[in-house]
């Protein structure tokens, strides 16, 4: 297969992806007016090929007219799989030598950005196969966030994530390893901020009651109950 052949060929893919990932699409004209995601990967396709055979200025002239466009900012010397979708897209910013694999999906607003200004080394993250990155997240220097995994919404990663792993927060943490069966059920991470506010609540009722009650073995017992669940928590964070 020749590289116009392979060209055509991940531009059709590229296409299709919203017949797979979006139940909000009902035509194919739907694609070429609301999928900006879809136009942003199809330019980069095109751009890379320019970066890779030394047309550096076109391929980032290319890429600055698909930005004003799309809203997107892809670098055309990054590296991006097969049927990698970008859901609605505006604000995405995907760096030069970040690395996406194979079926990634990515929401609006994720940064794969860097944390160095070295140049010739790896800057940005590497995002393995059927990776998921919630809205707003921000992926940050050179790390992996291993196959399968998810990131939270709005979650600053700036450390490795094993794969088929769910990390949240900022900094993110790993909070559940396993894979989920279901690649979108990303509303239903848990809220480690909520679960820590109610050990502090429960932990408060516990002095209250035995101020209340001048008895110290109330606390003893029930400190007991709460260690073991606060155990529990900060296990859950380092993974």
């Amino acid at each position: 297969m020749n590289s116009e052949q392979s060209l055509y060929k991940q531009i059709k893919e590229d296409f299709m992806m919203p017949y797979h990932c979006d139940p909000a699409i009902n035509s194919k004209l739907e694609v070429f007016f609301n999928y900006p995601g879809v136009w942003a990967l199809i330019n980069y396709r095109i751009a890379n090929r320019m970066y890779k055979k030394g047309w550096k200025l076109l391929a980032r002239a290319v890429m600055g007219i698909s930005q004003i466009f799309t809203g997107i900012d892809i670098h055309p010397g990054c590296k991006i799989g097969r049927r990698v979708f970008i859901d609605h897209g505006t604000g995405v910013v995907i760096g030069e030598t970040a690395r996406i694999g194979n079926d990634v999906l990515i929401y609006q607003q994720v940064t794969l950005g860097g944390v160095s200004l070295e140049r010739g080394v790896k800057r940005h993250p590497t995002l393995e196969d059927g990776v998921v990155v919630g809205g707003g997240a921000k992926v940050l220097g050179n790390i992996t966030i291993g196959k399968n995994s998810k990131i939270g919404a709005n979650s600053v990663v700036i450390h490795d994530v094993p794969s088929e792993s769910t990390a949240i927060g900022i900094p993110a943490k790993v909070i559940q390893k396993g894979r989920d069966k279901s690649q979108y059920s990303h509303n239903k991470l848990p809220d480690i901020n909520k679960e820590l506010f109610e050990y502090i609540i429960k932990r408060l009722n516990v002095l209250e009651d035995a101020m209340a009650e001048h008895d110290e073995n109330i606390v003893i017992e029930k400190d007991k109950e709460l260690e073991k669940i606060y155990e529990a928590f900060i296990n859950a964070l380092k993974g």
